[in-house]
This record gives structure tokens, sequence and C-alpha cells, in this order.
């Protein structure tokens, strides 16, 4: 009879132990660090490993990356220096007069990025209002796309579109389709299952999880020809994740599934609480049964439905920017998917030029005493109607 089991360990015992990783030589459980920027080759003049220098990956990057493979159940993963540099190379690699379909509300920056391609004449554009699956089809029948955008839950008002649909909708016209999870990580959601040909993160978010670094990571379903493009376009560009980023991931990625179910239990205990409040005219949250897209969030994030999340302030817009000016326990600052909560007015961060609510405040949830939150928010709201 042999020693060790056949079973397999979870997927949670396997990112907690960053692929039950030991060090061959010394026994070691946590990853080194090798900052090297080159790699000497063997005395044949041969390479020893695949590195050859930092633009091709790094050991760190490279553990990383399978970590988050296994995550998404992808063929394969590829860190990038920014979320942003992730979603570059993938509208770069789109062949001159591509269409794209995308939400005309998603992340300002990437839209700002399609935008910039469309007014150069390198891609053309097109749009959907999120959630609006027949408002997708509509945009995709009159037009013959080369990708198809979706971001669910969206930013900053957290529609959620139905994944596996919109994956028919563009395989049918024979689009790809990337689909943006950064608000519900892979272990929330698993896009690459639902359909969607690439899954993307920014790993700055909740798969770090403490704001200490900034990475995008993008996952393939199949590679192919477009996948090889996309690694050469990353080589060129220089921007692979380097390896303290990478290893800082990893760290924060061992507590992915401990945080998240935490972030998500702290934002059902505030929605459930100012849903309804006298001072909020709407909160924006999945979770909440009166949710437009709450049904479809409970299938693709088997009931956790994230820490996001947005009220919209009754009074005025200065109304709403003293609310994030007058919290003291929530961090007036930009980003999400830390362990630290934080609040923004999203018209001021986003510029005038963005669709977005001029009342809105959106909240990430951490993992603090959910009452504290909550108690910041009353006084907050309180000081600023008053």
């Amino acid at each position: 009879m042999s020693d060790k089991s056949n079973r397999k360990t979870s997927i949670t015992t396997r990112v907690a132990q960053a692929l039950h990783f030991i060090e061959s030589e010394t026994g070691a459980v946590v990853p080194a660090i090798q900052p090297a920027a080159t790699y000497a080759r063997d005395d044949a003049y041969q390479i020893r490993k695949p590195y050859f220098y930092r633009r091709d990956g790094n050991q760190a990057t490279v553990h990383a990356e399978a970590i988050i493979a296994e995550l998404e159940n992808a063929t394969d993963s590829l860190l990038f220096a920014s979320g942003m540099s992730a979603c570059t190379a993938v509208i770069e690699h789109l062949p001159t007069g591509a269409h794209v379909v995308a939400p005309r509300v998603m992340y300002h920056g990437v839209l700002h990025q399609l935008q910039t391609y469309a007014a150069n004449k390198r891609i053309t554009l097109s749009y959907y209002t999120a959630g609006n699956i027949a408002e997708l089809a509509e945009s995709v029948a009159s037009c013959k796309p080369t990708l198809v955008w979706v971001e669910t839950p969206n930013n900053p008002n957290w529609e959620v579109t139905d994944i596996a649909a919109a994956a028919k909708i563009a395989h049918d016209a024979g689009a790809k389709l990337i689909a943006d999870c950064t608000a519900t990580p892979p272990n929330m959601t698993r896009a690459l299952d639902l359909g969607a040909d690439f899954s993307f993160h920014s790993a700055t978010k909740y798969l770090n999880g403490h704001s200490d670094i900034t990475a995008g990571v993008l996952s393939v379903r199949e590679t192919g020809p477009f996948w090889d493009d996309i690694i050469l376009i990353r080589k060129l560009q220089g921007t692979v994740l380097h390896s303290y980023d990478a290893w800082m991931l990893i760290r924060g990625m061992r507590t992915l599934f401990l945080r998240v179910e935490k972030c998500c239990k702290n934002a059902m205990a505030i929605a459930k609480h100012f849903d309804g409040h006298q001072h909020v005219e709407a909160v924006l949250y999945p979770g909440l049964p009166t949710d437009p897209g709450h049904e479809v969030a409970k299938r693709q994030t088997d009931g956790q439905y994230g820490g996001m999340m947005s009220i919209i302030v009754r009074g005025t817009e200065q109304t709403a920017i003293d609310v994030a000016r007058f919290c003291e326990v929530f961090y007036p600052a930009t980003s999400l998917g830390g362990v630290e909560s934080l609040i923004e007015h999203r018209k001021t961060v986003s510029g005038e030029g963005f669709p977005v609510h001029p009342r809105l405040l959106r909240l990430s949830i951490g993992i603090e005493d959910a009452d504290d939150l909550i108690y910041d928010l009353e006084q907050a709201l309180a000081r600023a109607v008053g």
C-alpha cells in the first residue's frame, strides 16, 4: 500500500500552501525572492532554465501564475506589472480595424484606452449597457466584433452580466469574450468555466489584498497564436511582473479565501443596514434580493456577492463628498479589494466626462469589524446632512 493518498486536496488548501511549496534544498515552506535581472548560461553556453532576462519572467512570477491558473482552471496565466498593462496587451494584440463591443460604463482607465485606440482609428468600438444581455446581443448583431468586453459586476454601479450568456453571444458572432471579474476574484467567479476566452483581474485588488503592489493577470481557456502574441507583447513592452511583487502576490493569495469571506460578510451587513436608510437614496449591491442582478450574481459567485458596493447619498454632490471627507474608519482612497475599507466619490476620481451619478460613493469593504464600519458611515452621513 502506498504511503501517499491519491486524494486531491481542495483549491482552498492548495492556494493556502502556495501549491504545497517546499524548497528542495532547504525545506523552506515560503518561496524565495530571486531579484536577478539576468541569468548566466551553463558551461555549454545553454540557458539553465526558461529564463534569459527579466522580461521573460522569473521564478516567483511563474509560481504566482501557476497558483492563479489553478484558481481560474486556466490553461495558462500571465502576470503583468499592472492591470492596465494587461488590458493594453489584449487591445494591442487586436488587428488594425478590429471591432470591440464594450460596456458604456466600466473601469474608466480601460474605457479611456479603448476610446483612445478608436479615436486613432486603430480599432472601432460600440457599446451596450452593462448587465443588459438583450442590448449586448443587439450591439453584437449590428457589427462583426473581434472582441466582446464584459466587466461583472460592473464598476461603479455593480450591474451583473451573465457571463455564460455573453459568451454564447460572442462565440455565435465569431468573437472572443474577455471577462473582467476583478471585483469577484476566481475563488468566487471562474469566468473561463462559464465560457469566457480570457479572464482578467487587477491583481492589485483582491488577489493581493494588501494594497502594497500593482499587478494585472490574464488567464486563458485555450492557448493559440493570439496568446503567443500577447506573451510577445508583454516581453517587448517589458511589463512582466517583477519578482518581489510576485512574491508579495503569492503571500497575499495564501489568505485569499479567508479575506474574501470576511469582506463579503461585512459588505452584506452594511448593505442591509443602509438599504432604505433616511440619508441614502440607493444601495447598489448584488447581494440584496431586490438588486436586478441578484439571481445571476448568486449563480456566478456561489452566493458570496463580493465586497464592493456603492451608495447614492441624498442631498447634493457636495453632501456625498462630505461623507467621504468625514469618515474616520474608512480611508478616503482609490482602489479596492484590500484588507482596509475605502470610500471614494467616484465622479471626482473618474472626471467630468465619465457617466457616473454625482452623489455616488464607492465603498470597498475590508475585514474590519462591521459595526465599526456601520457606525463610521452613520456619523459621516449625520455630519454631512446636518
